[in-house]
């Protein structure tokens, strides 16, 4: 799968969405990273464990650039509503 976002590209976040109702399965979120303070990633929800804690998976296909997170919701900011792709 080809990665939805490239480095240069700008998204509107919905920062009141998770007020209404939680994050669903395929939803684009911007969350804190868990390890990294100050850091905010951009992932895909791909699950949701027994303890209430998101599942994020990034769409990058290098390996090495998609990592998966487990974190819990208090981390997710927002839900990714459009993107900006950066002209070249």
């Amino acid at each position: 799968m080809l990665p939805l976002l490239a480095s240069d590209d700008e998204v509107l976040v919905d920062l009141q969405a998770y007020k209404r109702h939680p994050p669903l399965i395929g939803d684009i979120v911007i969350a804190r990273h868990p390890g990294q303070a100050g850091l905010q990633v951009i992932k895909r929800i791909k699950g949701v464990d027994e303890e209430g804690r998101y599942q994020l998976l990034g769409d990058n296909p290098d390996p090495t650039l998609n990592s998966s997170v487990l974190l819990d919701f208090s981390l997710i900011l927002g839900r990714v509503t459009s993107r900006f792709a950066a002209v070249k």
